[in-house]
């Protein structure tokens, strides 16, 4: 990794990556393997295949900042822009890195990035005891509480924070390098008797007071962290914890605050654990007096589960639990049609062997040929039925984002070729099929949309455009695997406009859409 100069100008930055774009377009050999090594896509790539990819301006910028060891060069501006405003402003660089450590509202935490601030600025934190805690220094921890008996109940006036919650919703936690210190801090405040039932309020989100145990648990899912709060007596019913520690891929939080007494129902905690493929998470759950027929804004545990297209095993372990076979959901469609309205023909079996009850419908039968991307079937019942779709109504038309929302991309072309209207509306956002890919980052679904008649200024239920929804997305890693990248190519692609800068997006988005605005 290279290191950055004593004082890094962004300029002279964007002047290398010129350099290094200029260098692979004419095929230099150093300049190429810098691509090869440092650029995630061009890894495995003969010289031949980097020179066809055609590279932009904002790949020689990614390949820059990857050298000097950023994930972006968003990352790496942003570093580079802190430093150089601190010079101005004392106080900029210690602003900057609390966000980086904690993170606010819809903005992740960007432990990366605080941890080389302070290895490059060891004495930043200095005078901030409280912020200590948020990097595991248990040595000046404990001497302050020494030195004040009282300093465990105060609150940081830089984060309107105690120490005890910095600690907690500290995302340094998630590096193993300050993993262990974190907890060790948070040990020894309690034992100073530090409250484990402390809340804080997220500034862009005030009125919601959030605990340390959430930090904990449903923010940074951290086992070790949970314990300590839990045995200290923190309140695993705080309708924050439980359900956010269903979103981790590890089931332990959940089990610890299960075990600890929390309260499955009323929660919606089972509901999110079905909106992931959480089958340990579930069967913890309903152990624990989760109810598999709890009615909700969202219907109920099996038709939330279809909705979502989980696998036979979760299907199973609802209806082994006893869920109703032949629940509805709110719009009063039945498990197993919706089960065929979602293409999961084998939920569809296990519900009918479990007692449900067999529905024929022609217009139900077109929406299952659709949903599993028959397209012999559906080609036969339109040629027996040419207005088929027309007279569909306006709750079976909204399945097109439905299965878009689901990833069924198949099934959502099989239906735009066939006719479907293409701007209809639906899904948990309201949005359309476009909406509803660019959200999930399927970048090869928005092209062929957008190939098809769909279009940027399309709608969705929270009154914006398709921008507004790859804002959102790629700001919020809504897929692990999203390309939110080639949906802004996609839409920039099809003659959209580019967005207004009033829009924020995800570091390489937004390095594509300023490359634009400077060469346009």
């Amino acid at each position: 990794m290279k290191d950055l100069p004593q004082r890094p100008h962004l300029a002279h930055l964007k002047k290398q990556a010129k350099e290094l774009l200029n260098a692979v377009r004419e095929r230099d050999g150093l300049a190429l393997i810098r691509i090869r090594t440092a650029l995630p896509a061009a890894i495995g790539r003969d010289d031949a295949a980097i020179v066809a990819m055609d590279l932009r301006l904002h790949d020689a910028q990614s390949c820059i900042a990857r050298e000097y060891g950023f994930q972006s060069w968003t990352q790496l501006k942003d570093y580079v822009e802190a430093r150089a405003a601190s010079v101005a402003d004392e106080g900029a660089l210690l602003r900057r890195w609390i966000l980086w450590a904690f993170g606010t509202g819809y903005q992740s935490a960007k432990p990366q990035l605080a941890a080389r601030m302070l290895r490059e600025h060891p004495r930043l934190l200095d005078g901030n005891p409280a912020l200590a805690c948020a990097v595991g220094d248990v040595a000046t921890v404990r001497n302050k509480m020494i030195d004040d008996a009282k300093w465990a109940h105060t609150r940081s006036s830089e984060t309107v924070m105690s120490p005890l919650l910095c600690a907690c919703f500290s995302g340094l936690i998630r590096l193993p390098e300050f993993a262990q210190g974190i907890r060790d801090c948070v040990v020894q405040l309690l034992a100073a008797g530090a409250d484990p039932h402390d809340t804080t309020m997220d500034p862009a989100f005030p009125g919601d007071p959030l605990g340390a145990l959430y930090g904990a648990a449903g923010r940074n899912h951290d086992p070790g962290l949970t314990r300590i709060l839990l045995d200290a007596g923190a309140d695993p019913n705080d309708g924050e914890s439980l359900y956010h520690a269903a979103e981790a891929a590890d089931a332990e939080c959940v089990r610890l605050l299960l075990e600890a007494g929390a309260r499955v129902g009323g929660t919606n905690a089972l509901m999110r654990a079905l909106d992931f493929e959480r089958p340990q998470t579930l069967r913890l759950m309903l152990a624990h007096g989760g109810d598999p027929n709890e009615q909700g804004p969202l219907g109920n545990p099996l038709t939330h589960a279809i909705r979502r297209r989980r696998s036979p095993e979760v299907v199973r372990v609802l209806l082994d639990a006893g869920a109703d076979p032949s629940s509805r959901n709110a719009h009063g469609i039945s498990a197993y049609r919706l089960a065929l309205r979602m293409g999961l023909t084998e939920v569809a079996a296990l519900l009918r062997a479990a007692g449900a009850v067999v529905e024929d419908d022609e217009r139900e039968e077109f929406l299952a040929a659709c949903a599993r991307a028959d397209r012999i079937g559906v080609r036969d019942m339109l040629v027996r039925r040419p207005g088929l779709i027309e007279g569909l109504g306006d709750e079976r038309l909204r399945l097109l984002p439905d299965l878009a929302a689901e990833g069924c991309d198949d099934a959502v072309r099989l239906m735009v070729e066939s006719g479907w209207p293409i701007g209809v509306r639906g899904g948990d956002i309201d949005g359309s099929a476009l909406n509803q890919a660019v959200f999930r980052g399927d970048s090869t679904l928005a092209v062929f949309l957008l190939a098809h008649g769909a279009h940027y200024d399309e709608r969705h239920g929270y009154n914006d455009n398709v921008y507004g929804t790859l804002s959102f997305a790629s700001r919020n890693g809504i897929s692990p695997n999203g390309d939110w990248l080639g949906c802004a190519k996609a839409l920039v692609g099809s003659g959209a406009p580019l967005p207004d800068t009033r829009y924020a997006f995800a570091d390489d988005v937004a390095e594509y859409f300023a490359e634009l605005r400077t060469t346009a």
